[in-house]
């Protein structure tokens, strides 16, 4: 004998739909760190005429230093391996610094930074969340990748793009807000 199942009447869905938790989904779990963030400026990115990425600063302050918390979102337009990824920020960390890092240090941060980066490709979003005395976190396309426990290798990595001695003080100057 069949089973006749008639539909829900549109008052007792909507009751059984109001009466469940609803499970919010977020684009951008790294704003669970920084509620209070806004944009303090924006820029590209490009190499040899060619668009890398799209960069993002966000911050609670206007005046973005290394005493407070904030976000760098960078939203890639080329496919860039994991591998390249890392050994472009290692080889940026150390020209920033001035000095080679120690073996040890060095194979901890590859290590870190293999965990916290993936391939990218047309569009997908990396970002870091820089927090003042603990490290940082990395997200991917808004979901938490990684979390770095290493306040000093948070600092050199972001010095990547906001210390003076960046390799693009344009995009420094447009995320920091500096541009007239």
């Amino acid at each position: 004998m069949a089973t006749l199942i008639r539909p829900l009447p549109p008052a007792v869905l909507l009751f059984l739909l109001l009466g469940q938790p609803v499970q919010a989904t977020t684009q951008d779990g790294w704003r669970e760190q920084l509620p209070q963030a806004s944009l303090v400026g924006s820029g590209d990115f490009s190499w040899f005429g060619f668009s890398v990425y799209n960069a993002k600063l966000w911050s609670p302050v206007q005046r973005v230093d290394f005493s407070q918390p904030f976000a760098l979102e960078l939203t890639y337009r080329r496919t860039i391996s994991r591998e390249t990824l890392v050994d472009t920020s290692l080889d940026e960390i150390r020209r920033i610094n001035g000095e080679p890092l120690d073996s040890e240090q060095q194979a901890e941060w590859t290590q870190q930074m293999s965990q916290a980066f993936v391939d990218v490709k047309d569009g997908r979003r990396i970002t870091g969340v820089f927090l003042p005395g603990e490290g940082c976190r990395f997200y991917v396309d808004g979901e938490l990748q990684h979390v770095i426990d290493d306040p000093e290798f948070a600092r050199a990595f972001f010095s990547i793009w906001l210390d003076p001695q960046t390799r693009s003080p344009k995009l420094r100057a447009a995320l920091l807000g500096l541009n007239p």
